[in-house]
């Protein structure tokens, strides 16, 4: 097959506006084993959103946006139904800042020869397709911003907000989650953001300023500026899709802000979906239960789902969009705090 004919079938995103999944989380509620869990973490993140005192922390993890959950989180931004992001680098540089520079995400199969495709040009993930030349130019836009910027350390979270005004200043990503949250004074926070294209960008960047001052990415700075939220928020909840360094990072500002001298208490509601087991006691995998232990999650509120991400973020989403609760809250613009 030609390149083209293998990027034939976009990737379609989901809405949660489009169904209602209030009746079969209301039946799930009457099950049992991981159905049951679902029903019972929708009605904590629907929680969230009726608790008035509740700042809502969004982490993400796993090949999310390209596998047509995307319009899912815009919706959640555009309806002040989260207050944050903690996410890894390429569900926001690769996979939504480079569909709002105008690409696009294929729907592909994992049952075909790998090496066709590499000489192609074309990466996988699983079952769907992405073009690397439209990647190195997502790569060179990173790079365009970061000359842009003052050559000193910015934060992840600043260099989105570049981001997303950059894609506001061109008429771009009207689909974009980027571009919403920095119209809506959202921050987003990527704690290991060069593990993704900006990190090509920025090496780029850096690369070609040789011995001139450059711009570096503070992580430090985001983990501080993610406490102050905390600091700034009665209560907090984590809605977790997947888990990784976002999980860990939002859990431990709880810690952080022990350490600086706030009484914040834990965070008051949390919910995980996940595939990861916690036998091999990996992160990703650890219970919420066990973050108790560390002084990071309340035990009332918390709820772990062994279901993978395409699944269950739709019907949990949609159960909570149609309940309405969101429509009681406003922006906290935490970006003008930090």
């Amino acid at each position: 097959m030609q390149k083209n004919e293998l990027l034939a079938t976009k990737v379609e995103h989901i809405s949660i506006a489009d169904f209602n999944a209030i009746p079969i989380i209301e039946q799930y509620e009457k099950t049992a084993f991981q159905a049951r869990n679902l029903a019972r973490a929708a009605k904590i993140y629907d929680a969230m959103l009726a608790d008035k005192s509740c700042a809502i922390i969004l982490c993400l993890a796993g090949s999310l946006f390209s596998a047509g959950l995307k319009k899912i989180v815009l919706d959640l931004v555009q309806n002040n139904m989260i207050d944050a992001i903690v996410s890894t680098g390429a569900i926001i540089v690769d996979q939504d800042f480079f569909e709002g520079l105008g690409f696009s995400h294929y729907q592909g199969t994992p049952f075909i020869n790998d090496h066709d495709l590499m000489e192609k040009n074309i990466d996988r993930i699983y079952d769907t397709y992405i073009d690397e030349d439209q990647l190195r130019e997502c790569d060179m836009t990173i790079a365009k911003i970061a000359d842009s910027l003052e050559p000193a350390p910015h934060s992840s979270q600043q260099f989105i907000n570049a981001m997303g005004k950059y894609l506001s200043d061109n008429n771009l990503g009207n689909d974009s989650v980027v571009k919403a949250a920095y119209e809506k004074k959202l921050p987003i926070f990527v704690p290991a953001f060069s593990d993704c294209s900006a990190g090509f960008g920025l090496a780029y960047h850096q690369w070609a300023r040789q011995n001139k001052p450059k711009v570096t990415i503070d992580s430090v700075k985001d983990f501080l500026d993610l406490t102050k939220i905390k600091v700034a928020s009665k209560e907090t909840g984590l809605f977790m899709i997947g888990g990784g360094v976002p999980k860990n990072f939002a859990q431990d500002i709880t810690v952080a802000a022990e350490i600086i001298g706030k009484d914040v208490g834990m965070h008051k509601y949390a919910v995980q979906i996940t595939v990861a087991d916690e036998r091999d006691g990996a992160l990703s995998g650890s219970t919420l239960k066990e973050a108790h232990s560390w002084g990071k999650v309340d035990e009332n509120f918390e709820q772990m789902v062994f279901s993978e991400a395409t699944i269950a973020l739709p019907l949990i989403a949609s159960y909570a969009y149609h309940k309405k609760n969101w429509r009681k809250r406003s922006a906290k613009e935490f970006n003008l705090i930090i």
